[in-house]
């Protein structure tokens, strides 16, 4: 069975967590690349430059394999990594988590770090609303034109998202299809004459 779907959230969400004097602010943001990431970042510590910490985790990729933890200044393991773990939990991508602290004056100890920026994360991402997405491919098409009626014939039967038309005596589109139902679109339309189907990239 092909894996075609995984789980993010819909939008940006908070949450707070307070011990000892301390409070942990979380923000969890949908985020789709590195680039993204690192605005909101430089944008979140300017909203907050007045917080003693800004730690964070994200996970990006469909299979997960993009993700990297920061503690800021924390001791080692107990800011990045238990936000991660929340993530890890839920089973989410494309997602970044940040906790800002305002130190309370009352030191937490390794533990007690650990479990604030836990129960920041887990709260911010409680109040998210988790939704679960499809992994497409992309494919372009390119072919002459009297075959457009048996071009698009197959786009409309079978529901494609279409993009980037390009009609003339040499035709061209690309189009959208989940993953799991992409290898009988592309038999579908090779069955056509004389047109090239090329995959381009995962979405």
């Amino acid at each position: 069975m092909v894996v075609d779907t995984y789980f993010t959230i819909e939008e940006k969400s908070q949450g707070l967590y307070k011990e000892k004097g301390s409070k942990f602010i979380s923000i969890a943001f949908p985020v789709s690349d590195t680039d993204e990431i690192r605005e909101i970042i430089d944008d979140i510590k300017k909203e907050y430059f007045d917080a003693r910490h800004h730690c964070y985790a994200y996970i990006l990729g469909h299979d997960k394999s993009i993700f990297r933890m920061n503690d800021d200044g924390e001791p080692s393991f107990t800011g990045g990594k238990p936000i991660y773990g929340q993530l890890l939990s839920k089973d989410l991508t494309n997602v970044l988590v940040v906790v800002i602290r305002y130190f309370g004056g009352v030191k937490l100890g390794v533990g007690g770090l650990t479990q604030a920026y836990k129960q920041a994360a887990l709260d911010a991402l409680e109040n998210a609303r988790i939704i679960e997405k499809t992994i497409d491919k992309i494919y372009g098409v390119s072919f002459e034109y009297i075959q457009m009626n048996d071009v698009m014939r197959v786009m409309k039967e079978n529901d494609l998202k279409q993009m980037n038309h390009r009609f003339d005596n040499n035709c061209y589109l690309e189009f959208k299809v989940r993953k799991s139902y992409s290898q009988a679109m592309v038999d579908r339309l090779d069955l056509i004459p004389g047109i090239r189907v090329d995959f381009l990239r995962l979405d």
